[in-house]
């Protein structure tokens, strides 16, 4: 097996992941703590997947409790980003979904959080527009950046070390 240099990871970058997986463990820690609530929207039909909110809410937020905690414990460059724009991608088109057949309210994004620190609906999901663009906008340059490294590794030579 052929082991080649690492490349260095911009402060850019390291920040870019570390901020990622605090955001997504807030928003996980806010669609769990409002899943266990007694909320009337809670048994409401998500508009997409036609599952109650509860359960939508549960689902993503383990999925953004497992992407949090690989952003801020796991030390794999392309693995974090990747989950990044994977789940990022995935709200993107959840959200594109909900245009499509007509839902126009507020997301629920948040549960009931926004209740307790007396949000505005719109705010908070204006709010989580903005934490997606940055999600998706930050994770695709990061992506960008790695390829354009590996891309600069096969076109300069390396040292290599021959590992049996």
């Amino acid at each position: 097996m052929i082991v080649t240099k690492a490349y260095a990871l911009p402060k850019w970058f390291k920040s870019f992941v570390v901020s990622a997986g605090f955001l997504l463990g807030l928003t996980a820690v806010a669609k769990l703590t409002s899943s266990l609530g007694s909320q009337g929207i809670l048994q409401t039909p998500d508009p997409i997947f036609m599952l109650p909110f509860r359960h939508v809410f549960i689902v993503v937020g383990i999925l953004e409790l497992e992407i949090a905690c690989t952003c801020l414990f796991c030390k794999k460059a392309l693995l974090q980003t990747a989950l990044i724009a994977w789940l990022s991608t995935g709200f993107l088109i959840y959200r594109m979904g909900l245009l499509l057949v007509g839902y126009y309210k507020p997301c629920h994004c948040l549960g009931n959080l926004t209740d307790i620190l007396h949000i505005p609906p719109q705010t908070a999901d204006t709010a989580m527009k903005v934490v997606l663009g940055y999600l998706l906008i930050g994770s695709y340059a990061a992506l960008f950046w790695i390829w354009k490294q590996g891309r600069k590794s096969t076109s300069l030579p390396q040292a290599t070390i021959a590992v049996p």
